[in-house]
C-alpha cells in the first residue's frame, strides 16, 4: 500500500501543515480514565470501546500532541469503525491539566511506555484473552515506543504487532533540521506551549531549572539542555539526543513492526533514516508524506490513508 501525495499538495512543508491544520478531523467518542502512577502523579487515557473479541490498539502521541491531534482522531475513528477498541494515553502534562511530579516526558521514555502498556495489556487480556493487542506511536511517541520495543524483554510476549509513524529516529539529525530555516516555524510552535507549561512547573517546584535560561531558549537544543535532559536523567542535550534515539535499537526489536517515515519529512531529513533493522522491522520510506501528513483524496483532502496503512500492517503482521 504505497503512498502517493495528491497533486494539489506538493512539498514536505505543505504535506505536514495542511493535514494538521486544514483537513477536517473525524469525530471520535472518547471515554477518559485517570490512572495514578507509582511516583504519585497521574496520566489521563482516552478510550474507544469496541465490540467483544476484537483487537485493541494503543497510540502514543507526539510532542505536545493529544487524543485530539489529527492523526489520533483519524486512527481512533478508523478503529471505532472496525468495532475495535483503542486508547490514547497522554504523556504527562498533555491532557489539559499539568501533571504533579517534577518530570514531563521525552523521546526516550521507554519506562513510561512500559508502565502504560503493561497495565493496558493486563486489563485487556483478562477481559479478552484471545484478542490481539497492537501498539502504535507517532513522532515523539513513535520513538519512545520503538525504544521500548527494542529494550523490553516482555514486548514480544504482550504486543502482537506495532507501528511507528514519523518517529525522530535520529534525534540529533532531526534537532539540527528543526533549528534552521523554515523549520523554525515548527520549533516556535512547540516552544509556545512548552514554555508556559514550564512556568507552571516552576510554581510547583521553584528550583527545578533556571527560569531565565528556559525562557531564553531559541530552539529545541537549548530548551532540552535546560529542561528535558536534566529533568529526565541525561547529562545534556547531546547525551539525551544520542541515548534516546530509536535508531540504536532497531536491530533489537523482535515484534513485527512498521517504521513509516516520509523522505521529505521536514523534521528528519532523508539522509538520517536508518538503512538496517532486525528482520521483524519493516522500514517504509515513501518519497512524500511530510511529517505525520499523508493526506489523500481530492480537495479538501482526507486523513484516512494513514490509519488504513497502519491497521493493514498490524493485521497482516499478526496473522
Amino acid at each position: 500500500m504505497k503512498y502517493a501525495a495528491p497533486t494539489w499538495l506538493p512539498g514536505g512543508h505543505l504535506q505536514t501543515i495542511f493535514p494538521a491544520k486544514c483537513i477536517l478531523k473525524p469525530k471520535v467518542q472518547y471515554r477518559r480514565e485517570r490512572w495514578r502512577t507509582p511516583d504519585a502523579d497521574f496520566i489521563d487515557i482516552d478510550f474507544v470501546d469496541g465490540q467483544p473479541g476484537q483487537p485493541f490498539v494503543v497510540l502514543f502521541h507526539g510532542l505536545e500532541g493529544s487524543s485530539d491531534s489529527h492523526y489520533a482522531r483519524a486512527l481512533m475513528a478508523h478503529v471505532a469503525s472496525l468495532g475495535w477498541s483503542g486508547a490514547v494515553p497522554h504523556f504527562r502534562g498533555c491532557s489539559g491539566e499539568l501533571n504533579q511530579a517534577p518530570r514531563f516526558y521525552h523521546s526516550g521514555d521507554a519506562q513510561e511506555v512500559d508502565w502504560i502498556v503493561r497495565h493496558l495489556t493486563d486489563a485487556w487480556k483478562k477481559r479478552e484473552p484471545s484478542a490481539r493487542f497492537y501498539a502504535a506511536g507517532v513522532s515523539l511517541g513513535g520513538n519512545a515506543l520503538l525504544r521500548w520495543l527494542g529494550e523490553s524483554q516482555r514486548a514480544a510476549r504482550i504486543v502482537d504487532a506495532a507501528c511507528a509513524v514519523s518517529a525522530p529516529l535520529d534525534l540529533a539529525g532531526g534537532g539540527a533540521a528543526l533549528s534552521r530555516g523554515f523549520n523554525m516555524v515548527y520549533t516556535r510552535m512547540f516552544l509556545q506551549t512548552l514554555k508556559p507549561k514550564c512556568l507552571q512547573k516552576l510554581k510547583q517546584f521553584p528550583k527545578l531549572f533556571d527560569r531565565d535560561t528556559m525562557l531564553g531558549a531559541r530552539n529545541l537544543y537549548e530548551f532540552d539542555n535546560v529542561v528535558t535532559a536534566p529533568l529526565h536523567g541525561y547529562r545534556d542535550t547531546d547525551d539525551y539526543w544520542h541515548r534516546a534515539s530509536a535508531k540504536h535499537v532497531l536491530n533489537d526489536i523482535a515484534v513485527p513492526t512498521l517504521v513509516l517515515n516520509a523522505r521529505n519529512d521536514p523534521f528528519l531529513p532523508a539522509q538520517h533514516l536508518p538503512k538496517t533493522a532486525s528482520r521483524d522491522v519493516t522500514l517504509d520510506y515513501p518519497e512524500h508524506g511530510g511529517h505525520v501528513g499523508f493526506a489523500n483524496g481530492a480537495l479538501p483532502g482526507r486523513l484516512d490513508w494513514l490509519p488504513r496503512r497502519m491497521i493493514g500492517f498490524l493485521e497482516s503482521a499478526a496473522s
